[in-house]
């Protein structure tokens, strides 16, 4: 397993964010509060309309084939959020933009050009969509007056997306990386049952990130040896409790497992915000606000998760558990008949990656919306199930924890998954306010 020296990283999210004041309901660039100037949700000028693109979004990356398979989808939710936040940025003229704002005329309807940034931004990473994307984009901008301003602002939407485009097109994501090379000894990953594929994403960790100077700026401190006495605790964990056929996991646990496991995690944040969003009726420089920052945190977790994940190369629980450690203290015995409550991610285990993303996830939402605001989480893959939770950040710690109850990964894995998601979430927070300042 490999070993290097890392740099730790004191400051925590919690302490970034309790520094920043952000009003749950932001004026309008107009000056009144969207209840003022009687919008509602669905209203020109809301936040919906930020809704139906990443709704749209989601709908593409459930499309066979739409997505490359080597390249993550965070990075499309970032630059989808990212534009339409520096199209309105750009038009109000309040706020901070990511990196630098675009040139927009005086009188440009920053709905028209949040729409026009959106819809350019998918159809261009997903040209063969197109038609989808054009007749949703005629629907939106038939909502607005025709006239100077609405041409103005999509203007300034086509020229927020480009400079996106741009500034992505040679970030790393399309290089194709080497073929990873599993090791033999104990510790080292290696593809698991019962597919054995190839692992995911081994070269994300070099892709440039949108927020971080680098990939490792808060890369977890290296993981104890397997053969340490902490190693096996957590893997003695795992073996009991996450084990497909286990006594030791209660119903509700069971339960929990299967439905964190059932769609992509990045997904799952993201429906999240739409319901709060829209719950809390909140305004188009609201809405581009909290989905910017939650995505691009989204994005640059995903990326040092990655750069992570394969500086380690951990093997995972199912290849631990079968194989044994006999060398270990106490010596761990090999049980090749163990199975996970659900089939191993094809990656390796240290750190998680649903505690990561989770963990950035709510830190920015709470960050919004308080670390009191309850939430309940569905997700299509596992109908009929709600799993409901007093704060935000409980609903991260199940997220977390219940890939240890399907047998995934260790708490090792976890807990430095939530370091590591909680930090990056803090830069978010730290570089990109959420709301523009009342005027």
């Amino acid at each position: 397993m490999r070993r290097r020296t890392t740099l730790l990283v004191t400051a925590t999210a919690a302490v970034v964010a309790a520094a920043i004041t952000i009003p749950v309901l932001a004026t309008s660039s107009h000056g009144a509060t969207p209840a003022a100037a009687g919008r509602t949700a669905d209203a020109p000028g809301s936040g919906q309309s930020v809704i139906d693109w990443n709704r749209t979004l989601i709908a593409i990356l459930g499309t066979p084939g739409a997505q490359p398979a080597t390249v993550h989808p965070t990075r499309s939710f970032a630059m989808l959020q990212a534009a339409e936040y520096n199209a309105v940025v750009s038009t109000t003229h309040t706020g901070r933009p990511y990196r630098s704002a675009v040139p927009a005329a005086a009188d440009a309807r920053p709905d028209a050009a949040a729409d026009q940034a959106a819809h350019d931004i998918l159809a261009g990473l997903y040209p063969s969509m197109r038609t989808r994307l054009d007749t949703q984009l005629a629907t939106q901008l038939a909502t607005l007056p025709a006239g100077q301003p609405t041409r103005d602002g999509v203007a300034a939407g086509a020229a927020a997306a480009q400079t996106m485009l741009t500034q992505r097109r040679s970030d790393g994501s399309a290089t194709v990386p080497a073929p990873f090379v599993p090791g033999t000894a104990p510790g080292d990953y290696r593809p698991t049952p019962p597919k054995f594929a190839a692992p995911m994403y081994p070269g994300w960790g070099a892709v440039s990130p949108f927020l971080l100077t680098d990939a490792g700026q808060f890369r977890p401190p290296a993981p104890p040896p397997v053969t340490s006495a902490e190693y096996t605790a957590a893997l003695a964990e795992v073996r009991s409790i996450g084990r497909d056929t286990s006594t030791t996991r209660s119903p509700d646990q069971t339960v929990a497992g299967t439905f964190w496991s059932s769609a992509p995690i990045w997904t799952t944040w993201n429906q999240v915000a739409q319901t709060l969003t829209a719950d809390h009726h909140a305004s188009l420089a609201q809405a581009t606000g909290v989905f910017a920052t939650m995505d691009l945190a989204l994005a640059d977790a995903t990326i040092a998760l990655y750069d992570a994940k394969y500086q380690d190369a951990v093997w995972r629980p199912v290849t631990a558990i079968r194989s044994g450690v006999p060398t270990a203290d106490p010596p761990v015995p090999a049980d090749p008949a163990w199975n996970p409550l659900t089939p191993t991610a094809a990656d390796p285990s240290y750190p998680g990656a649903h505690s990561t993303l989770s963990a950035a996830a709510t830190t920015v939402l709470s960050a919004v919306y308080g670390p009191a605001q309850p939430v309940a989480v569905t997700v299509s893959a596992d109908p009929g199930v709600t799993r409901r939770f007093p704060t935000l950040a409980a609903a991260a710690d199940e997220a977390g924890l219940s890939r240890i109850w399907a047998g995934q990964h260790t708490r090792l894995d976890h807990d430095a998954g939530q370091q590591l998601g909680r930090q990056v979430a803090g830069l978010a927070l730290a570089d990109l306010p959420l709301a523009p300042s009342p005027r």
